[in-house]
């Protein structure tokens, strides 16, 4: 007789038992949520709006901001519903997917911080190469690279 269960949810543990708790997690939860989508937000609005900041080291901030918040909207909406609604369950589905655009966010991320690394060591080592090493076209190309280094590491 063949083995024919399948995997359709999971159980998570929870955060806290009581009532009260849970609703203090949520609470925490959406405070961070808010700031980090109102931190980078603000962020990516100064970057865009003011030309002074049309410079390699923001154009990654930009970049690095956009990232944090796919990366903090992968996971914490799901943990707020399942502390306000008192649920444990998360479908494979949901898990399959939280987990691969946490680690497309997360490898793009660490990419991008190498980048911004770079950045810093060629306007601080080479100053008068910065405007040939770092120009716009070389700046696209390594931010491009960096978003596909997140989608070549969920897709071996």
């Amino acid at each position: 007789m063949p083995n024919s269960s399948s995997i359709s949810e999971f159980l998570l543990l929870a955060l806290a038992d009581t009532r009260q708790l849970q609703l203090l997690h949520f609470w925490l939860l959406l405070g961070i949520y808010l700031a980090a989508l109102l931190g980078n937000g603000l962020i990516s609005t100064a970057v865009a709006c003011d030309h002074r900041l049309h410079t390699p080291m923001y154009f990654f901030l930009l970049n690095l901001a956009l990232l944090d918040l796919g990366c903090i909207s992968t996971t914490l909406p799901k943990a707020m519903a399942n502390a306000l609604w008192d649920t444990r369950t998360i479908s494979y589905a949901g898990c399959a997917a939280q987990v691969f655009f946490f680690v497309f966010f997360i490898s793009a991320e660490y990419s991008i911080l190498t980048i911004m690394s770079y950045d810093r060591y060629v306007a601080i080592c080479k100053p008068l190469h910065y405007g040939t090493l770092l120009g716009s076209r070389a700046c696209a190309t390594m931010a491009a690279a960096a978003w596909s280094t997140g989608r070549r590491t969920t897709y071996p």
